[in-house]
């Protein structure tokens, strides 16, 4: 039997708090319309191998989609009262694969995880590890310049949903 071998790296990211003055709904519904979820067609697509017609429809994709969403919220009925909290998967399809493509590990961090929650003041806010910061760790300036656009792009529509 053979025994793992382990590494460990230490890396600082900067996590992003996002306030808003407007209802936990009123957010979560402007997000929602602004960052539609994804078609699971396409991950079918590629599982069968139509590559091309994946390509075509993840070109037509907006920047954004939203992969998936759990109600934290709920979960927190088991041990006390609900809240409000939603963690989202929000990313897109082809810029993971320009990232991943460079190194397989980046596809830890995509899509990205955002928290839509309120507090127990009713204070409402976005939380997520800043896009430049996490994927910086790869030391690649291939995955860094896609980590970019991808920090402006996550960082305007969550300014617009909070708005």
């Amino acid at each position: 039997m053979s025994t793992p071998a382990y590494e460990t790296t230490t890396i600082a990211v900067e996590h992003i708090t996002i306030r808003s003055n407007n209802s936990f709904a009123a957010v979560k519904t402007k997000l929602e319309r602004l960052v539609s979820r994804i078609d699971d067609g396409i991950f079918t697509l590629l599982r069968y191998g139509e590559t091309v017609r994946a390509l075509k429809e993840l070109e037509a994709l907006p920047a954004l989609s939203i992969f998936g969403f759990r109600d934290h919220g709920a979960l927190l009925g088991i041990a006390g009262p609900r809240r409000h909290a939603i963690q989202y998967d929000i990313g897109n399809p082809l810029t993971a694969s320009k990232m991943t493509r460079h190194n397989i590990a980046a596809g830890l961090y995509a899509p990205i995880r955002v928290l839509l929650s309120e507090d127990g003041d009713g204070a409402v806010s976005f939380e997520y590890d800043r896009p430049v910061s996490t994927f910086g760790q790869f030391n690649s300036p291939e995955i860094d310049a896609v980590a970019v656009q991808l920090d402006k792009d996550l960082r305007a529509v969550l300014e617009e949903a909070v708005s």
